[in-house]
């Protein structure tokens, strides 16, 4: 059996710069109330670790950032990785509350993106409905319009200058379909695709993969990047892939009898946990015992 390490994967730099805000925060208030907005990213790991600084947090994938705000009265509101639009960072100015903003830079350069563009015309923008980042960004404007598939054009008309743009961990080949689409329709609008580097580059190393009988993508299922990668795997023609969240979720029949097989992660995966899925993989290569390690061992990171 080979196992092949996927290179990039793992943290990008908005997540890094996220979670080192975080940290910093915890450090330089300590006793003082701190709350995030939303799930930091998109990893249970990462938001355990952040509970344990002291950090609490208020998530509901049925609210909006803004109908969660009402549950934070007091202290430090920490803004996600994911953006946030004028509407919740005003609100919470007027609740007294102290901002610390840990958006992502490349969040934070669409959104300078559309608010320019929304003065002289319409945005289409793809993505995917409920997402923090699709929330924080099309709420900037009535002008910006959510795509999250094709048959979403049909209800809209009579837009102007049209501006189509996107989410940045969203899938290169699905949202390239759906930008052919947007064009169709609205020939003569400029095009920035927002899909981040990072997204991009492990996206494009899925689809080199060759002769693999398995892709593995460390990831948190709530995770857009690191399902996006599964997904990927089935369009590069790899039979089988698997999204787990840590060697915890491994099965005996995704490895068995498998010649080739590949480990990637979502850009908010710590590397401990990727690194913990290869090791175990080489040593079913060598000993063909699969006996995990306890569930204790992998959450010390």
């Amino acid at each position: 059996m080979e196992i092949i390490n996927v290179v990039p994967h793992g943290y990008c730099q908005g997540v890094i710069r996220a979670i080192q805000t975080a940290v910093s925060t915890a450090k330089e208030n300590p006793g003082k109330k701190i709350t995030m907005l939303g799930m930091i990213v998109h990893n249970s790991y990462v938001v355990e670790q952040c509970r344990a600084l002291g950090i609490g947090f208020v998530e509901n994938p049925k609210k909006t950032r803004a109908e969660l705000l009402d549950e934070i009265d007091e202290g430090i509101v920490i803004f996600t990785a994911h953006g946030i639009s004028d509407e919740v960072r005003k609100k919470a100015e007027a609740k007294g509350l102290e901002i610390v903003d840990a958006s992502c830079k490349d969040v934070i350069r669409t959104h300078s993106l559309v608010r320019e563009h929304v003065k002289k015309g319409d945005v289409l923008y793809i993505g995917k409905k409920n997402h923090p980042e699709s929330e924080g960004t099309v709420s900037l404007s009535e002008r910006i319009h959510l795509i999250t598939e094709e048959k979403d054009l049909d209800e809209l008309d009579g837009l102007e200058n049209v501006l189509i743009t996107c989410q940045t961990t969203l899938s290169l080949n699905d949202t390239k379909k759906i930008i052919d689409a947007c064009i169709r329709k609205y020939p003569d609008a400029e095009v920035s695709p927002e899909i981040c580097s990072a997204t991009r580059m492990r996206q494009e190393a899925v689809m080199k993969l060759k002769d693999t009988d398995c892709l593995i993508v460390v990831g948190d299922p709530r995770s857009n990047n690191s399902n996006q990668l599964q997904r990927i795997a089935y369009d590069a023609g790899i039979r089988e892939a698997y999204l787990i969240g840590s060697v915890l979720e491994l099965t005996e029949d995704m490895i068995r009898n498998k010649n080739r097989i590949a480990v990637t992660s979502g850009s908010s995966t710590p590397n401990s946990l990727t690194s913990q899925v290869t090791d175990f993989l080489k040593q079913y290569a060598e000993s063909g015992q699969f006996i995990l390690p306890k569930e204790a061992e992998v959450r010390l990171l």
